[in-house]
């Protein structure tokens, strides 16, 4: 793993199920070279960890924050700690 390698855990807050929001992630996370998960919270939230440079996990951010029909009205980032192995970013069932 490259040295300035990060792992974020994120919810989101907002319009963030119904919109095609954990594909958006999968695609521009796999674009960015990125691992990690994403799935929907039963509350209505999304959850998501990604993990790559901390440059490329702002850009994954900030595609989505971007992305009509997406709203995204709050975004809790907490980094975590790495997790070795992982090899694709994956959508998981709702939680």
């Amino acid at each position: 793993m490259a040295e300035n390698t990060e792992r974020w855990h994120i919810f989101f807050d907002g319009r963030v199920q119904g919109v095609g929001f954990r594909f958006a992630a999968q695609i521009f996370a796999a674009g960015l070279g990125l691992t990690g998960w994403v799935r929907n919270k039963e509350d209505g939230r999304v959850e998501m960890e990604a993990q790559g440079s901390a440059a490329d996990l702002q850009k994954l951010v900030d595609r989505l924050k971007s992305r009509p029909p997406i709203l995204i009205t709050e975004c809790d980032i907490r980094e975590i700690p790495l997790k070795d192995g992982e090899k694709k970013f994956s959508v998981l069932p709702s939680f």
